[in-house]
């Protein structure tokens, strides 16, 4: 029987690594127990109200300040990670809890810089690369995180096992970023989130959310990448001949967000762009099975999580067909360049007029995410898993 852990840092409090939480959560949950013993390493414990929900032995993993510091500088410094994983866990104590654990196999579920620096065969999610692929963008362009970052990357790419990727796209930038063996970059593309899987409406919806009868749907924090501006620039163009558009966005203020609520002034849009703000889980399904459709200009992949959430009930797309994301959409979106605003309101203009188009993308989305759901995902995990134990070892 081979021994799998998960190591959970990051705390329950919702958004996307959360969401990927929850899923690798279950990946684990259902792996054989005749053939795998599992336990969850936590450093938070509001983890512990929510694991009581599965059926898996958990360990508290103190994180401990100076070996975190030690770590971090050991990193960004270059210096020897061999040497590191000789010293580090005799006053590390979240790499002491680990290593006592002797799992065959740890599991992080986002690109930590734990993964490299304890001393045990991991298997590490790298998300996106885009710190390298799109540094135009400020939240790309901090040379202290892209330091962080980069060493990271390769720290994790000399010592790790295998990596997770969301993409075939995401697997030739690692390998093309830092040359990692093929053999060692795994593509497990996401999922639907479970929450968006609810057909329960909260009681105070409707009091909560006043929204337009007919409405293009974006949810996405206001980051430069995400593009909101374009997309407000096509509204604008389509106004003339669609007096009725209008367009619903919601996600928490980052470092775009003044200057989007300036545009949409500027263009006196101010009654036709609803700004919702942070939506909690519970009413995004609502909200995405009333949108007319989900339009989404991203700069940022490989892939994306919306398009997804829009396939699983029944919402249109259209998105941006750059990196991944013609890989993970397929046929059951419209694809446009995120640079043009003519090629976006284009878009729009079709999934707002031609009611057949919209039911087709509909039917073929929903087609699209039952063919990848809980069941594949979580068996292909479970191939991936084996493949990386089976394997020589680790590399460094």
């Amino acid at each position: 029987m081979k021994k799998i852990g998960l190591f959970l840092e990051s705390e329950p409090s919702g958004g996307g690594t959360f969401q990927y939480y929850q899923t690798m959560i279950d990946a684990v949950a259902a792996l054989p127990s005749e053939r795998f013993s599992v336990v969850v390493g936590y450093t938070s414990e509001l983890w512990v109200k929510y694991m009581k929900a599965f059926d898996l032995r958990t360990v508290f993993v103190p994180r401990g300040f100076w070996g975190r510091a030690f770590g971090l500088g050991w990193t960004l410094l270059g210096l020897p990670m061999g040497w590191w994983h000789k010293i580090g866990p005799s006053f590390y104590p979240m790499a002491r809890t680990l290593i006592q654990e002797k799992c065959d196999l740890w599991i992080f579920p986002s690109h930590d810089v734990r993964s490299h620096q304890f001393p045990v065969p991991a298997l590490v999610s790298i998300h996106d690369l885009m710190f390298r692929y799109e540094r135009r963008f400020p939240e790309s362009a901090s040379w202290w995180e892209n330091l962080n970052r980069e060493r990271s990357c390769r720290a994790i790419c000399r010592w790790a096992k295998g990596v997770l990727v969301d993409s075939e796209v995401g697997r030739q930038q690692m390998i093309e970023s830092f040359g990692m063996p093929a053999e060692r970059v795994h593509v497990l593309p996401y999922i639907v989130p479970g929450y968006m899987h609810s057909g329960q409406v909260p009681q105070d919806f409707d009091s909560r959310y006043r929204l337009p009868s007919k409405y293009i749907f974006y949810p996405a924090q206001f980051w430069e990448h995400k593009n909101h501006k374009k997309l407000i620039q096509a509204v604008k163009v389509l106004k003339g001949t669609l007096p009725d558009l209008k367009l619903v966005l919601s996600g928490s203020k980052q470092n775009a967000y003044d200057s989007v609520t300036k545009l949409v002034r500027d263009l006196n849009l101010v009654d036709d762009v609803i700004f919702l703000g942070y939506v909690p889980e519970a009413y995004m399904p609502g909200i995405y099975r009333r949108a007319r459709a989900l339009v989404m200009p991203t700069f940022y992949g490989p892939t994306n999580i919306p398009p997804l959430e829009a396939f699983a009930v029944g919402c249109p797309v259209a998105t941006s067909g750059i990196y991944g994301m013609p890989e993970q959409v397929g046929d059951a979106a419209l694809l446009f360049n995120p640079e043009s605003v003519g090629e976006i309101a284009d878009c729009i203009r079709r999934l707002w007029c031609d009611d057949r188009l919209c039911a087709d993308l509909a039917e073929k989305g929903k087609r699209r995410v039952a063919r990848w759901g809980h069941r594949q995902f979580n068996g292909r995990f479970r191939e991936i898993v084996e493949e990386v134990i089976a394997g020589t070892g680790n590399p460094g």
